[in-house]
């Protein structure tokens, strides 16, 4: 089932989403539908509290980039309660241009560390302690930063905050156009 996209100015995205538990109700389903809603809404990652629920999984795919990555050939999976240890400040700071399915419409320079060290849970709750380089690293920042009420335009200058302040409020007010089901923040 797809899923609306919570955009910027929805409280859930705001908040610290919570460790879930393999009791978790349905969470098999709820992976499956956040992929659905990704694939749909041409995304390449999507974090729980884009679809409304303040709890720490992340679904991200990254195959679609393989041409460019051929180390990400059939890249598709599921983070549960991910977290990032640390990042390497030893490593290479890149800026590159991103976008965000809760911000459609508005592409930013961001500015990231190409290595993170990593703990997370698969879908089957196997615990994963890891290094992460390069593009994944990325997008795990991006996603991860979701998960603890952060979006891509809060690491953006002061000054490149203030030139976008008119599409952001147009954000808040509904005034965006995008090819998938949104949920905008209620007045």
């Amino acid at each position: 089932m797809i899923l609306p996209i919570y955009t910027y100015g929805n409280a859930v995205l705001r908040k610290e989403a919570q460790d879930i538990t393999p009791d978790y109700p349905e969470l098999q389903t709820l992976i499956a539908n956040m992929f659905e809603t990704m694939d749909a809404s041409d995304g390449i990652g999507l974090a729980a509290p884009q679809v409304g629920l303040d709890i720490r999984v992340v679904v991200i795919d990254i195959d679609v980039l393989s041409e460019d990555y051929p180390e990400y050939k059939g890249f598709r999976r599921a983070y549960i309660n991910p977290h990032i240890l640390e990042y390497d400040e030893n490593s290479e700071k890149k800026t590159m241009e991103e976008g965000c399915l809760s911000l459609p419409g508005i592409h930013e320079n961001v500015k990231r560390p190409t290595r993170i060290h990593v703990r997370y849970q698969d879908e089957n709750f196997v615990e994963h302690d890891e290094w992460v380089e390069g593009y994944l690293a990325r997008v795990m920042q991006h996603e991860f930063d979701h998960l603890e009420g952060t979006v891509f335009v809060d690491r953006i200058s002061p000054m490149r905050k203030q030139m976008i302040r008119g599409k952001l409020k147009d954000l808040l007010q509904g005034r965006f156009r995008c090819a998938y089901r949104t949920k905008i923040p209620r007045k």
